[in-house]
């Protein structure tokens, strides 16, 4: 699966330890309009929906829908042994297999 950085923060643990909540998201594509109304009353209603998105950003809907797919809480020494340096909206590919988690960074 493909991820992104969200979010990273610093947080402090229970125990008092230091470390970091980095936010991994999914991202899909939200279409605009799927299907064609089927009366023309409908039809142009979106018309006019359309016209009003392209034109005005307060009527635009979002095309990216983000879903949250893996939140980490590690120590700072958990981060460390991990060895990946998570930044703000790097994309990663995430691998699922036996047990482990891979990530490998997207270019």
């Amino acid at each position: 699966m493909r991820v992104r950085v969200q979010r990273i923060e610093s947080i402090k643990s229970p125990e008092g330890d230091l470390g970091k909540r980095v936010e991994l998201v999914e991202e899909a594509v939200v279409p605009r309009f799927p299907i064609r109304p089927p009366t023309e009353e409908a039809r142009m209603v979106q018309e006019v929906v359309q016209v009003l998105q392209r034109q005005l950003p307060i009527f635009g809907l979002q095309q990216n829908l983000t879903i949250p797919k893996i939140i980490l809480f590690l120590t700072e020494h958990e981060y460390e042994d991990l060895g990946v340096r998570f930044e703000v909206n790097q994309v990663y590919d995430v691998e699922l297999s036996e047990g482990t988690i891979k990530f490998k960074r997207v270019s």
